[in-house]
This record gives C-alpha cells, structure tokens and sequence, in this order.
C-alpha cells in the first residue's frame, strides 16, 4: 500500500470510528427496552433500533464520503455500488436476536472496502465498551491501543465455537478443543480469534458481506488467517456478496482440521474430492 492509500485508509477508519461511537449511543436508548421487531423475508430478526441506526449510518458516512458505494443489511441493493471504486459494507446492529434479548455481546460493524478489499474496518460491541478497528497497514486496535492476542496461560484445549454439525466433524476427527462461547454477533465472534479469548471461529455457507466485512480487516491486521475455506482469500462488493464456509484461525495447525470439516459439510463449488485433497486430506 502506497503512502497516500495508508493515509486515505487512516482517514476512513477515523470516519468510521467516530459514527460508530454515535450510533452506539443511539443504539442504547433502545436496548433492554421493548423494541419493536419483526422478522424479515428471509426468516431473520429486525428491530426498529437496526432501521434507525441503518438510516444513521447511511446519512453520515455518505455525506462524508459522497463518492462511495453503499452495501448494508438494512438498505436495498441496486448494485450502483459496483461502478464505485470505494464502498461503504454496513451492518447496523450484528447480532440482532442478542440485541433483542438483551444480550450484551451484538456490535456495529463498519467496513470500507477498495477494489474488492476491506482497507478500513471497525466492529464496535457498545454494551461491553470494546471499540475494535484497523486500517489496512496500520495495525489493528482495540479502544485505541494496539490489538495484542492475549491467550490464557492457563487454556491447555483450543477454544473453538461453531455449529453443533461442525463440532462433530471436529469430534470425528480426534481434536482436543474445547467448545466457545457462541456470541450473536459473528462479526463479534470473529474478532475474539485476534484477542485470544477463541483460538478458532467458523461460519456456515451464506455469511454475506455485511456479516465479516469489518472483521476482515481487523483479523488480517492482526496477523490473523481468515478465508473462505474453498475460495480462500476474501473478496468483498462482488455482483455475489454471499460467502461459502469461513474460517478464522489462530493456529496454523488447526487450519487443515477446520477446513476439512467445514468442506465435509457445506461443500465446495467445485469438486469436494479435489478440495479436500488441495487440503490435505
């Protein structure tokens, strides 16, 4: 990355790191309230709290950045993103049925992403006062300081969260692991990998760019691997913004055992047999 793009993503970090601190104030007038909410087309929770914060967002970072694309969860697509060299990926609230019990654990996930890459990331999980961001090239923060993965001394199994299906792939396999903690928020979960408190996270077929967008960016400051299991590197503003099975892993030797299992189970594109063989199965 050339200086001026570093200083350009620097910039766009502190945008998005300044109106997702706004919107967590907006978003708390309405938590552990009784928030109106209904469920979508596609079967999946919203409350007027994700409209509000989705109307927020869109009005504030495009009147900062006119000449930027728009992708978000709550806003409809007409593809005029893609004539954008830059565009805003948005998720007003991750974590939307956490939100709505009253779970603390949901966030704000904020991403720029240029010519395919997240150059600019934040997932902001205002309840539990954790701001995380990064720049590309710049390193990758929590709360302002540096990100530095912490894992405990005193942790002997990795500590993994996923679907019920995934552990037993795991369990098949002979991993020693002990299950995580299935945070709502994926973003959230994500970004857990690069403080130490998970040592691996997963997420099923489907996972659209909203839901990984800011992650993204955070985890590959930190020097963490996180791919599409069959693709490998992510690419984000695509005419297809859905993902195959992902992975964020800490330790490059749980890498093999996890895309084994999430390929066994959600499949590839192409070929299973040649993808588990490319995997070294």
């Amino acid at each position: 990355m050339t200086a001026p793009e570093l200083h350009d993503a620097i910039i766009d970090r502190e945008l998005l790191r300044s109106v997702a601190v706004t919107a967590g104030i907006i978003a708390a007038g309405y938590f552990r309230r009784d928030v109106k909410n209904w469920t979508k087309d596609n079967a999946s929770p919203v409350s007027e709290a994700d409209i509000v914060l989705d109307n927020y967002l869109r009005q504030a970072l495009c009147a900062a950045r006119p000449d930027y694309g728009w992708l978000s969860e709550e806003s409809a697509d007409d593809n005029s993103r893609l004539s954008h060299r830059r565009s805003f990926v948005v998720d007003p609230i991750d974590g939307t049925r956490g939100f709505i019990r009253g779970e603390d654990s949901w966030s704000i996930s904020l991403a720029v992403i240029e010519d395919g890459i997240a150059v600019a990331g934040v997932v902001y999980a205002p309840a539990r006062d954790e701001l995380y961001d990064a720049a590309l090239g710049a390193g990758a923060r929590k709360n302002g300081q540096p990100l530095v993965r912490k894992r405990p001394a005193d942790r002997q199994e990795p500590l993994i969260p996923a679907p019920g299906a995934v552990h037993q792939e795991l369990q098949a396999e002979g991993l020693h692991y002990a299950r995580g903690p299935a945070y709502p928020s994926l973003a959230y979960r994500l970004v857990q990998v690069a403080t130490g408190k998970l040592d691996a996270a997963v997420a099923r077929r489907g996972a659209l760019d909203w839901d990984v967008a800011g992650a993204a960016c955070i985890l590959t400051e930190a020097g963490i691997g996180f791919e599409d299991v069959c693709m490998g590197p992510l690419r984000f503003n695509r005419p297809e913004i859905r993902h195959g099975a992902l992975a964020a892993v800490a330790d490059a030797s749980l890498r093999p055992v996890l895309h084994r299992a999430l390929i066994r189970i959600y499949g590839c594109p192409q070929s299973t047999d040649i993808e588990l063989e490319r995997h070294g199965q």
